[in-house]
């Protein structure tokens, strides 16, 4: 379902949900108050980006889906000619290329009393925009690292296509890809927590989705998001 603007496609596809109506994706032209991570916002030139919500199925679990989602978007990108080492996984579920931020998730549950009614997966995907005007500080698109003009209707149905394969492969498998394909997830680099910055290496993601850091004075350190941050 396409519509040209809406506030947000997650809210937009929660509201129809409420109203017995459950589209399987909305994506948009525009939207006037995306949302990232914790209430960051998410900027998006009008028409120059995929800015979609896939409604997933609530019976996995919801970190699960993060990683799942993630990297689907990871083995798209790699479908339009993106070398795969230079596209990674920022934890828990941003698209790097390089340094540079090219895709976000947000993934939102809706719980009624104790069973989990479904899920909705925002994405953000910097694809045609080429000048970025917020305080975000290293957002990078498409375009600007290929050069190339990109049919976001295609790239919408090949990101649909991947996220509904990878939810049917093992979940071991998923995990391993995803795993594997983490930004920095080889050798120290520098974090920062409410104590100051230190230099770290990434051990493991756990299935809860908290990032285990082993430091440099060889002490383990775990961590949920926004509990620590990369420093770039």
């Amino acid at each position: 379902m396409y519509i040209e603007q809406t506030n947000s496609t997650n809210t937009l596809l929660k509201e129809l949900i409420a109203k017995g109506q459950e589209p399987d994706f909305i994506y948009a032209g525009y939207q006037t108050a995306g949302r990232g991570q914790t209430g960051n916002s998410w900027e998006s030139e009008k028409g120059k980006n995929l800015i979609c919500s896939i409604l997933l199925p609530p019976n996995k679990n919801l970190y699960f889906l993060n990683i799942a989602v993630s990297v689907a978007i990871l083995r798209t990108m790699k479908g339009y000619g993106l070398p795969v080492t230079e596209v990674a996984i920022k934890w828990p579920n941003d698209i790097y290329w390089r340094d540079k931020k090219l895709a976000g998730i947000l993934l939102e549950n809706a719980i009624i009393g104790n069973e989990v009614k479904y899920a909705i997966g925002g994405i953000g995907l910097n694809v045609n925009q080429t000048e970025f005007t917020s305080d975000a500080p290293n957002p990078i698109s498409l375009k600007q690292i290929s050069g190339k003009e990109y049919a976001i209707d295609q790239l919408m149905q090949d990101l649909l296509d991947a996220i509904h394969t990878i939810l049917n492969e093992p979940e071991e498998a998923v995990w391993s890809t995803y795993k594997a394909h983490l930004y920095r997830r080889e050798g120290y680099w520098p974090f920062a927590d409410q104590n100051g910055t230190f230099e770290a290496q990434i051990e493991d993601i756990l299935p809860t989705g908290e990032i285990v850091l082993r430091d440099k004075n060889n002490k383990e350190r775990i961590y949920h998001f926004k509990q620590i941050r990369y420093v770039i």
